[in-house]
């Protein structure tokens, strides 16, 4: 498996530009087997998990063509199974959409459970309560979870608690659905907002997505469309909070500033001068980060996704900062390899007392999931010396050239691909 070496202790400077946004590409690309002609997605991040989604669409017959780097035609058109394998859906959280795209197309679809990161329980009854109320019969076995559904039928359906997966494979199931189906407690997030776009952009017809109330009236066929999918609001947190983190001077371009005002707010707290453009963000930090409270909450609230970066941040903070989870259990399983950095961190549950030190120190590490591993390369740059950081996989599903992007920002970083047993080095 390769891995990140980072030599830390060096600034941040330059321009990156904001890739597609992971958590609307996870959504746009199963919607687009809802289609009865080919769609054009643009501003498609080039990640692990963009792979597997298109991968896991080819094996159920749809035919993927890319037109450039970040440019992908689908036709679906030829689509003939409605099963994703366990083997097509391993390692990959997004593979529940599946479950709306296909009981909207084909009435019927038998996918196994999610993979991704492991952040606790993760639920998918939300998911089921939706389907039920749209007609579906819903049923697990043998690992997989199986819908039918002859005639969907809108419906109430009132979501226990936020949930954005549940949301969003509602509204897949929904937008050919026979009638209105009205969705309460809806999540509210930028990627939500997305889907729904581009599913009226190939004829659909909802209204309210952004609110807690989405209403999607089903009509009988979509049509294929062309549409660019929205910056990556977590991963311009990310750089965001590197460019925090280091004492740094940063442009970030291709950015949507609304979507990052939670993250923002924040980073201002601690002490950063941020300025906002129409699709840019000017971070500059020249002082020694203040301690701030931070707590997570769905959209608008601060996002979970960018929990454990501010986290590294506030280790060396001036003054001791509390952090809690409210979305997530499992997602200070990090704060283990920031302790072994030097990090003073009490865990209690979801939250985490954070008492600032002067610096952290490079040492090896791991990534235990996409944003803690995203975690690590910040506490990299901030340590002076050289600090390795193994199981990558996990980044490499939602940062697209993470090495070349900062590496572009004069930071010293490489990826080590290991074959056969030796290391090789490879350059940025």
């Amino acid at each position: 498996m390769d891995k990140f070496v980072i030599n830390g202790g060096k600034a941040l400077k330059g321009e990156v530009r904001i890739s597609g946004a992971k958590n609307a590409a996870v959504a746009i690309l199963p919607a687009a087997m809802l289609a009865d002609s080919p769609c054009v997605i643009e501003n498609v991040p080039e990640i692990s998990d963009v792979t597997a989604i298109l991968r896991a669409m080819q094996c159920l017959g749809a035919e993927i063509r890319y037109i450039n780097r970040s440019t992908v035609q689908i036709d679906p058109t030829h689509i003939n199974s409605f099963i994703v394998s366990k083997e097509m859906a391993d390692g990959m959280r997004a593979s529940s959409y599946f479950l709306g795209a296909l009981l909207g197309r084909m009435h019927r679809a038998k996918v196994a459970p999610p993979g991704g990161c492991n952040l606790g329980v993760r639920p998918i009854d939300q998911h089921i309560k939706g389907f039920e109320a749209l007609g579906a019969e819903m049923s697990i076995e043998n690992g997989m979870v199986e819908g039918k559904a002859p005639i969907l039928r809108g419906a109430s359906i009132y979501l226990d608690v936020v949930s954005v997966g549940a949301t969003i494979n509602i509204m897949l199931a929904a937008v050919k659905a026979k009638g209105l189906t009205v969705i309460e407690n809806a999540a509210r997030e930028p990627h939500i907002v997305d889907l729904a776009n581009f599913l009226n952009s190939m004829g659909a017809n909802i209204m309210g997505a952004g609110t807690n109330v989405i209403k999607v009236r089903g009509v009988d066929s979509l049509f294929g469309a062309t549409y660019s999918i929205i910056p990556d609001q977590i991963e311009a947190g990310t750089y965001m909070a590197a460019a925090v983190a280091t004492g740094g001077d940063v442009l970030l371009t291709n950015v949507t500033p609304k979507h990052l005002e939670s993250i923002t707010a924040k980073l201002r707290e601690i002490g950063a001068d941020i300025t906002e453009y129409d699709e840019a963000v000017h971070v500059v930090m020249n002082r020694r980060p203040k301690k701030c409270n931070v707590k997570t909450f769905p959209h608008p609230g601060f996002p979970t996704d960018m929990q454990p970066q501010i986290a590294t941040v506030l280790t060396i903070a001036d003054g001791t900062s509390i952090v809690t989870e409210g979305v997530w259990d499992s997602r200070f399983r990090y704060a283990e390899q920031l302790i072994l950095m030097g990090a003073d961190i009490q865990v209690d549950g979801k939250m985490a007392v954070i008492t600032g030190v002067e610096a952290i120190n490079p040492a090896p590490v791991k990534a235990v999931d996409l944003r803690a591993g995203a975690a690590m390369i910040i506490a990299g740059l901030m340590a002076k010396g050289t600090t390795e950081i193994d199981n990558i996989d996990h980044i490499d599903r939602g940062y697209e050239n993470i090495v070349e992007k900062f590496s572009a920002l004069g930071a010293d970083i490489k990826r080590i691909p290991k074959i056969e047993g030796r290391v090789v080095f490879k350059r940025a």
